[in-house]
């Protein structure tokens, strides 16, 4: 049930725990400030006509599914879990991991899960119970309510947990025998908040700003000086958002040549800027992108 409120106010949720970190840092870099009160679940933001609160990421889907929040920062894991209808507005990238199924070693069968009834433990109950439907139609479900890992072999047969690098598996000889759903930090809405023009608006709003800097952080400025004969060269060994921009240099000596590239080209460009003549390369850092 929606609670009444302000159509002009914006009620964004922010994930606690491990995920509160890259969000405030995000959201910082985007300029939305978050400074702590004596009430500390609810910090005061930056931007007007918003009010934030500070939830577990399970909460945060609950409360968007149910309408008392409009807008918050949860895991895709948690939202397939719980079925929320929400809107995903963006996928920040941040706090990737990996759902899957893990047994002991000495349970597998050439690799694979024997064929007898097994118990299956996890926090995600309605995924495993999904899973389980096309995996392992006799196995027995056990809600585990943190440190999934510890339970096998004597309380589990196998695990459905998260995984980010798989060394919490490997710690305790667990090895990953299917994969459910890769997640990640994703940005949802209420679809009802979408409807309303004011939060729209300021939803919107919000979304730009973060989205200019997770496109900011996939791209560096590369600005190059060139002799003219070796213009048309570099322009084409430079790739760029658009069109990279070209101003003559003081006294007819050349061209400064400046472009958006993406950081996960800069080892293959900059060795072929200097192979076509390009000089004095400077690569910097960019705040934000806004097409």
């Amino acid at each position: 049930m929606t609670r009444p409120n302000d159509e002009s106010t914006l009620r964004l949720a922010i994930p606690k725990g491990r995920m509160e970190q890259g969000v405030t840092r995000l959201l910082a870099d985007a300029g939305i400030h978050l400074t702590q009160t004596v009430r500390s679940y609810r910090p005061h933001i930056s931007i007007p006509n918003c009010e934030v609160k500070i939830l577990k990421p399970q909460s945060i889907v609950e409360m968007l599914h149910a309408g008392s929040r409009d807008l918050g920062f949860a895991g895709a894991d948690w939202v397939a879990e719980l079925d929320g209808s929400l809107v995903e507005l963006l996928d920040t990238g941040l706090d990737p991991v990996r759902v899957v199924a893990a047994a002991p070693a000495a349970l597998l069968v050439d690799g694979r899960l024997p064929g007898r009834p097994l118990v299956v433990a996890s926090e995600y109950e309605h995924l495993s119970r999904r899973w389980i439907a096309g995996r392992c139609p006799q196995a027995v479900f056990v809600r585990s309510y943190g440190a999934t890992e510890v339970f096998p072999p004597e309380d589990a047969d196998l695990i459905i947990d998260n995984t980010a690098t798989g060394s919490t598996l490997a710690a305790n000889s667990l090895q990953i025998v299917d994969e459910l759903m890769r997640s990640s930090t994703r940005l949802y809405a209420n679809p009802r908040a979408l409807e309303q023009p004011a939060r729209r608006r300021a939803i919107d709003d919000l979304v730009l700003l973060v989205r200019s800097v997770l496109e900011a952080r996939l791209r560096v400025m590369v600005e190059v000086n060139v002799a003219p004969e070796r213009l048309d060269a570099v322009l084409a060994v430079l790739p760029c958002m658009r069109q990279p921009t070209v101003s003559q240099l003081a006294g007819g000596a050349g061209f400064a040549v400046k472009a958006a590239v993406p950081r996960a080209d800069l080892p293959a460009v900059i060795p072929r800027l200097k192979a076509q003549g390009g000089e004095d390369v400077v690569v910097t850092r960019l705040a934000q992108i806004v097409p």
